[in-house]
């Protein structure tokens, strides 16, 4: 028995040898993981200290924050090359939450802010914050941004920023007045260190560029003789390490500061990680997994007396690019973070604060991406960008966002729910002949424009009115059935032509519900599902026989001319179809329609019963042919027969009569199909392909017809000859039209072509 199981549980012969173990993998990946964890500590560092400056915050607190980011957010989060830590994006709300309830009280709404997305992402909402318009946010980063650099422009002019941007702004003058040299020169240095850093030939580029920027703006100050302020550590990192205390204030703006963190921190974080999902080729983030590591991350940070914490796109971007291929780089860069504060804080203290006002100034214009603008003006958008912009900066970064949201909202819905509209005369002004073009969605909203419009149709004529929407509620039809209805007691004609999803027979059944799909192309259309039945008396100098050929050409005109003009100007010169298809004259069998081709893709030629006559005998398919290879050098020539096929069914008729038949034009003509008919008779391996497929006798035949014409072309003297050199390729194809599916004839079988060819 023993060996039974041994046997079951042994690997069977020709199995795949097992893959790397677990240490094997990890010594793989640390020699990318190691290096690319230096790298974002090299960037983490001085972006840290300038954050906790900006946001009004201790030192140590960007610190703190860049430590657990790493650590916590880095094990946990769901987005594996992601790196966290204090974030540009939050500075203003920090700052402000820090001036109105303290320090401590600030680090208790980062825990709760926590709690919040831990619950977001237990609750599998996170692609839900998503949905925020992506204009709102880069206008919120922009609004940010700006703000930060009006704050540090007084910083690096040796003053101290104010609490709104009204006084940054007029009191800057002043400022410009009392400047300190030594400030400007060393922040100076840091900000063409930032802006030049990456025109810089080399290797050194290896280098992070604001490490470079703040290192050299500090050594400078320390060689020239200039008294600056610096920053100032009131002790160590583990002395900075303080519990939160609780908010002393209104609970209402209390609520309002924890889930604006929250929202803030989850949103930048969901999108940083989709930016980094488009990055790199590896794992894909889980979103929901992430904010449970981001909300850790935040009540962890809150705890220990640390800024809040958010997915960082630069340093994302830079670990990427430094080839990490694991989370360990993450969390690897917060462990030199935490090496770092924990033994070299005498070195910040060097720092001077005019170096990371430079930094900070830097990352604010950065904020503010002309790529986002023109995107913004590209899509119209750009009002809600500089609205929201100018509320961040203006009020604070919450109402900032919602008024930029509210506008978006407003802003979509009115394209959403505004038709275009537009009334013209068919023809000439005084031909009578009137349309009428509603398209998108038709609510109640659009009432006012919509019989403005109708009014000024001139009564009397014949009016079409083309509805190709895709949302009719009760009040616009009402309202469109009353306008024609008193439109045509009044000596006119309306036709009402459905041209959307939208079934004009069930409005005011139901409640109104967007249709679902487009309505199908005129072109793939009948006539008789969209042409109007209706007798107009007036009308005399169109033939009643030619109205609907005439009118599938003004169709033609007014909705596909313009947008085949452009592929058919670069056929002018020429044709270079791909395929010959030969196909039944059969009014129901479109080849441009079932093969998703267009014009000069395929030289069609038609028949009766797709036949191809053997010994040269019928001077119309072997000019086709000739044509097709010698001229125009197709690839392939395909043979397509028909369900229901009226040749075949004759030809089986004449088969079960066993009687020659009359000598009519289209008797004699369907004596070529005589060799189907005998392999049919004969049990030909594809009439019973397709009996197994439930076909009946008809289109079994139609099948075999479809084999043996791709045999007598290949024996064809021309055809075979470009086949046995490789120049053609010829097939079989049965277009079932019940289904309205395409199926594959070979010599021996019948399938269906649902694959994608490769």
């Amino acid at each position: 028995m023993s060996s039974i199981l041994e046997n079951e549980k042994a690997p069977p012969s020709g199995a795949p040898a097992p893959g790397p173990t677990r240490g094997e993998r990890w010594r793989n990946n640390a020699r990318y993981d190691l290096p690319a964890s230096l790298v974002v500590f090299l960037v983490a560092l001085p972006l840290s200290l300038g954050i906790a400056i900006a946001s009004d915050a201790p030192i140590m607190a960007g610190l703190i924050a860049a430590i657990v980011g790493g650590v916590v957010a880095g094990s946990v989060g769901g987005s594996p090359l992601q790196v966290s830590g204090p974030a540009a994006g939050l500075t203003v709300v920090v700052a402000e939450l820090v001036a109105t309830f303290g320090w401590k009280a600030t680090c208790a709404i980062t825990v709760a802010a926590g709690f919040l997305q831990i619950i977001f992402g237990l609750s599998r909402i996170a692609r839900a914050a998503l949905a925020i318009a992506p204009v709102v946010v880069h206008a919120m980063l922009a609004g940010i941004g700006i703000t930060i650099a009006l704050q540090q422009i007084h910083v690096l002019l040796g003053g101290s920023s104010h609490s709104s941007t009204v006084e940054n702004i007029t009191q800057l003058p002043g400022q410009l007045t009392s400047a300190r040299y030594g400030d400007v020169l060393v922040g100076a240095v840091v900000i063409a260190v930032l802006l030049f850093w990456k025109k810089i030939p080399g290797k050194l580029k290896v280098l992070p560029g604001p490490l470079v920027a703040v290192v050299a703006a500090t050594v400078l100050s320390l060689v020239l003789p200039f008294d600056l302020d610096r920053i100032t550590l009131d002790g160590s990192l583990f002395d900075a390490v303080a519990l939160p205390s609780m908010p002393d204030g209104p609970w209402l703006a209390v609520a309002t500061g924890v889930l604006t963190v929250a929202l803030i921190a989850s949103v930048e974080s969901l999108l940083s990680a989709v930016a980094v999902d488009k990055m790199h080729g590896g794992t894909r983030s889980e979103f929901n997994r992430e904010l449970v590591g981001q909300g850790s991350a935040n009540m962890i940070s809150g705890l220990i007396g640390g800024l809040p914490v958010t997915g960082v796109i630069v340093r994302s971007s830079t670990n990427v690019a430094a080839g990490a291929k694991t989370r360990a780089s993450a969390v690897l860069h917060g462990v030199w973070i935490l090496v770092f504060a924990a033994l070299l804080t005498a070195l910040v203290e060097q720092i001077p604060m005019a170096a990371l006002a430079g930094l900070l100034i830097v990352i604010g214009i950065q904020l503010v991406k002309m790529a986002h603008l023109r995107t913004a003006r590209r899509t119209g958008d750009l009002w809600v960008y500089g609205v929201t912009v100018t509320g961040v900066v203006f009020l604070n970064l919450l109402e900032g966002v919602i008024i930029g949201l509210a506008l978006a909202v407003v802003l979509l819905l009115w394209r959403v729910i505004h038709p275009r509209m537009r009334a013209e005369p068919i023809g000439s002004e005084d031909s009578g002949r009137w349309r009428v073009t509603v398209e998108g969605s038709c609510s109640f909203l659009s009432m006012p424009a919509l019989t403005g419009l109708l009014a000024k149709v001139p009564a009397g004529a014949h009016v079409t009115v083309e509805l190709a929407v895709d949302f009719l509620d009760h009040a616009m039809f009402e309202a469109i059935d009353d306008w024609k209805r008193h439109y045509e007691n009044n000596g006119g004609t309306v036709v009402i032509d459905a041209l959307g999803p939208v079934d004009m027979n069930a409005v005011g059944a139901s409640p109104p519900r967007r249709g679902v799909g487009v309505a199908s192309p005129r072109g793939f259309a009948p006539w008789k599902s969209w042409q109007p039945r209706h007798h107009d008396t007036a009308e005399t100098t169109t033939p009643a026989a030619l109205r609907p050929v005439l009118a599938g050409v003004s169709e033609y005109h007014r909705r596909n001319a313009a947008q085949l003009q452009p592929h058919l100007d670069d056929l002018r010169d020429g044709q270079r179809p791909d395929s010959l298809f030969l196909t039944c004259s059969d009014s129901r069998i479109v080849p441009n329609v079932i093969t998703s081709s267009g014009p000069g893709d395929l030289f069609t030629v038609r028949n009766v019963g797709n036949l191809v006559p053997t010994g040269k005998q019928d001077v119309s398919v072997e000019a086709g042919l000739a044509f097709a290879l010698d001229e125009l050098e197709v690839s392939s020539v395909i043979v397509c027969g028909h369900s229901g096929c009226g040749a075949m069914k004759a030809v089986l008729a004449e088969a079960q009569a066993d009687t020659d038949g009359s000598e009519g034009a289209v008797e004699q003509w369907l004596t070529f199909a005589q060799p189907s008919r005998k392999a049919f008779l004969g049990g030909h391996p594809v009439a019973r392909a397709a009996a197994e497929l439930g076909f009946d006798e008809v289109d079994q035949l139609g099948m075999v017809n479809v084999a043996v014409q791709v045999q007598t072309l290949g024996r064809h003297p021309l055809v075979g000859a470009a086949a046995a050199e490789g120049r053609v390729r010829v097939a079989g194809m049965f277009f079932d039209i019940p289904s309205a599916r395409v199926l594959e004839i070979t010599s021996t079988g019948v399938s269906y072509l649902d694959h994608v060819p490769t």
